[in-house]
């Protein structure tokens, strides 16, 4: 039976999916994996229960269409309960594409909790020769997404709340890079994030916080009030689109 570690650690609601999910996993894919972790909001104090996703990061020898079918119907049990498709990779790959993707293997290596195998970020060196860039890049795709999306759906409250909503979710990482880049600690929970970039950019933190608030059910956008605000958020993010432009430094 696979022996696995830092459960205990978990939110209580994590432990109870991930448990028998990583056993059965390991099963599967038997001597082929190394180590499974478990990453972002589900290993601290911003995990949802009902809301929010449970990552997995899944390092094996070998990845090959044939390992990935053997999990098919664990993956599928597994959504059920909150825990999106891991993410699979190999040690060769992630020492290959940390310097093309920092914002993801940063923000990864600082919110990552190992239940199974050996540590995964010792030794890996991640190059932040590219974070400015990419951090500028997010931002301004989701920029051209959120003018996008209301050009689609107008002022419907439920669609423009959940793009909302989830541009957000997907920029908390970006926020800690750029907080890397002029020199500060980027904080983990995700309210803290948002205060420090508000701070550092000079961008309004109540926007931000609502939409956060949105994600936890604290309040509800009515009709006559989406426009007006998603027009705001709009313009904090193209502050921030500008100010990721700005940053000097060795990586621009």
């Amino acid at each position: 039976m696979a022996e696995l570690i830092n459960l205990e650690k978990l939110p209580e609601e994590v432990r109870k999916s991930i448990g028998l999910y990583a056993k059965d996993m390991i099963e599967l894919l038997n001597d082929n994996i190394c180590s499974i972790a478990v990453f972002g909001s589900a290993t601290g104090e911003d995990f949802i229960p009902k809301k929010s996703n449970v990552n997995l990061l899944v390092v094996l020898k070998e990845v090959e269409l044939t390992h990935l079918k053997k999990c098919f119907k664990l993956v599928a049990q597994g959504r059920k309960k909150g825990i999106v498709a891991p993410l699979f990779l190999t040690r060769r790959h992630m020492e290959t594409s940390s310097d093309v993707f920092p914002v993801e293997f940063l923000d990864m290596k600082d919110s990552h909790l190992i239940i199974y195998g050996d540590p995964i970020f010792d030794g890996l060196e991640i190059g932040t020769e590219n974070l400015r860039l990419e951090c500028e890049e997010q931002l301004k795709g989701k920029l051209i997404r959120l003018r996008q999306v209301y050009l689609e759906v107008g002022a419907n409250a439920k669609a423009i709340s959940a793009v909302a909503v989830e541009s957000l979710t997907s920029l908390i990482s970006v926020f800690r890079g750029m907080l890397k880049l002029v020199g500060e600690k980027p904080p983990r929970i995700k309210k803290e994030v948002i205060d420090a970039i508000s701070k550092r950019f000079n961008v309004e933190a109540r926007i931000l916080q609502n939409v956060l608030d949105m994600k936890t059910g604290k309040i509800k956008l009515e009709k006559n009030d989406i426009e007006n605000f998603y027009g705001r958020y709009i313009k904090e993010i193209e502050k921030l689109a500008i100010a990721a432009d700005q940053i000097e430094g060795e990586s621009k």
